[in-house]
């Protein structure tokens, strides 16, 4: 099978700057849900203020990953997922400790599980189902 007759989960007809655009979409929006859970369950406020406040070391984390991995060349893969997902979990902590805001062991392993799952997971499901799609 030519790597051009391969089946993909997302159509070819769409570009590569597209692909990546969706990618980096997908991130955003599951950090932003993280986020959203996280302050939801400990009653805090949904303001954007309050969002913002919370999610901005993440965000900045998710950037420096994607940099740190060059997502960009393969944004639906799961290898540079690892590098996003852990540049994410550990640049956003270390941010938010140092703007003084809580990092005890519970939310630390709160947030390397829930990110891996959330940003790994659909690197994964998408590498699953473009797989079995080339058999």
């Amino acid at each position: 099978m030519t790597s051009s007759s391969r089946a993909t989960v997302v159509p070819s007809t769409i570009s590569h700057s597209r692909r990546v655009v969706l990618a980096v979409a997908i991130d955003v929006a599951l950090v932003v849900a993280f986020v959203l859970i996280g302050r939801s369950s400990h009653s805090e406020g949904i303001t954007p203020a309050g969002v913002l406040g919370t999610a901005w070391p993440f965000l900045v984390g998710l950037a420096a990953g994607w940099a740190l991995a060059r997502a960009w060349r393969r944004p639906f893969a799961v290898a540079p997922g690892l590098t996003v997902w852990a540049t994410t979990v550990i640049v956003g902590l270390l941010l938010r400790a140092t703007a003084g805001d809580g990092v005890q062991s519970g939310f630390v392993a709160v947030t390397a599980l829930v990110l891996a799952a959330f940003l790994l997971g659909w690197r994964g499901a998408v590498s699953l189902r473009s797989s079995r799609l080339r058999r």
